[in-house]
């Protein structure tokens, strides 16, 4: 079977968030932590596009510093565990450190906050191994729509194209998570290579700002790109949807404290494990909480949803356009059997109990994807990944 290359985990964050950056402990199932190389081993990921993630609400500035830090995570993750992770920077690369039985690292940045509105920075991050770039997270950019809050210029500006233009260029994904579905069209009717979802559902099953249109999905099949289907709980299930915004303000009607949306890094000479961090274990746990949430049971997201959600995007997009994109450590609210890394096979046995044939779990498992970062690479007009570190 074709290993899991997945679109989108947000461990470099929780390293942030929970460790001071430190990378020991990998080796290790850790309390609050989805992701761990024994967990990936059990999961049959060989490919995965870490997320540089940085809130969207930073500054310009000090989200591209920021994201240098995440970058640098990434790097000292592979340097830690040279055994079992490698920087791939190709989709040569990919089968390369696929094949020597190592798990290949990509990088992608989660928001186009992160290159301050300068392709140069974008240019830059590229040689750095960045191969996608989000457009948006959870704000507007100047020049791209999100989906998080109401369309401010309808889509993509003259500023935006020019962007996805570049990336593209370049040979760097434009992913498509997280954007209004006026941006979406936007890029599709602007981009000369194939688009990725890296973490998104199918909108005619959730009706969810996160999720993607079957015309889109259509468009996206004609475009030769892939939806990378999530597991986020509240993205797949309306039910879940629901109690996770009743849950939301009952936490807030009893004043209860919000999780630091981003600790600082690290002070040059500082003994990172002084820094203060975010809480492990479960972020409803409080005490005062509990009788709430004993009277208002979280519901169950099932692994059956998760494999409605990706038949139907297969059904609309095709079979060569689906992939997977779990976010894990990016979100608490996962579906019953799929809690960490560990989970995917078990998805791909509910596929395969549907009738899916081996060759087409192969697509979805990570040929697609892979096919996808082959062809940009192919049609980039001046490629910047071959600048990249010897290797």
């Amino acid at each position: 079977m074709t290993p899991i290359i997945d679109g989108h985990n947000d461990l470099p964050m929780q390293l942030r968030g929970r460790f001071g950056y430190r990378v020991d402990g990998l080796d290790e199932n850790r309390p609050g932590v989805q992701t761990s190389l024994p967990r990936l081993r059990a999961g049959q990921v060989g490919g995965q596009f870490w997320s540089v993630y940085v809130p969207s609400d930073l500054s310009e500035p000090e989200a591209v510093v920021a994201t240098m830090e995440q970058i640098d995570a990434v790097y000292r993750m592979a340097a830690a565990y040279p055994g079992d992770l490698a920087i791939a920077y190709s989709a040569d690369d990919v089968e390369r450190v696929i094949g020597e039985g190592r798990i290949a690292s990509l990088i992608g940045i989660e928001g186009g906050h992160s290159i301050a509105t300068s392709l140069g920075v974008l240019r830059a991050f590229g040689r750095l191994g960045v191969r996608y770039m989000t457009l948006t997270h959870n704000h507007h950019t100047s020049w791209a729509d999100s989906a998080a809050v109401t369309p401010a210029v309808g889509g993509l500006t003259d500023e935006g194209r020019a962007v996805v233009r570049e990336m593209q260029r370049i040979g760097m994904l434009v992913d498509l998570s997280h954007v209004a579905t006026e941006t979406m069209h936007a890029a599709l009717d602007t981009a000369f290579a194939p688009v990725i979802f890296s973490h998104s559902g199918t909108r005619a099953l959730h009706d969810h700002p996160r999720n993607v249109p079957d015309d889109v999905l259509g468009r996206l099949r004609d475009n030769g790109g892939v939806i990378q289907l999530t597991f986020v709980a509240p993205f797949i299930s309306a039910e879940y949807r629901a109690w996770f915004a009743e849950a939301d303000a009952e936490w807030r009607r009893l004043g209860l404290p919000e999780q630091s949306a981003w600790p600082r890094a690290p002070r040059p000479g500082e003994d990172p494990a002084s820094v203060p961090s975010w809480p492990s274990g479960d972020p409803l746990a409080s005490p005062s909480f509990q009788p709430w949430l004993a009277a208002n049971p979280r519901p169950v997201v099932t692994i059956a949803q998760v494999a409605d959600q990706v038949e139907h995007a297969r059904e609309v997009a095709g079979v060569d356009h689906v992939g997977l994109g779990g976010d894990y450590d990016g979100t608490t609210d996962l579906p019953a059997g799929l809690e960490d890394v560990s989970g995917y096979p078990r998805l791909l046995a509910e596929l395969a109990g549907r009738g899916w044939s081996a060759a087409d779990l192969d697509k979805l498992a990570g040929l697609n994807v892979l096919r996808v970062l082959r062809e940009t690479e192919r049609l980039a007009q001046e490629p910047l990944w071959p600048l990249s570190p010897a290797r």
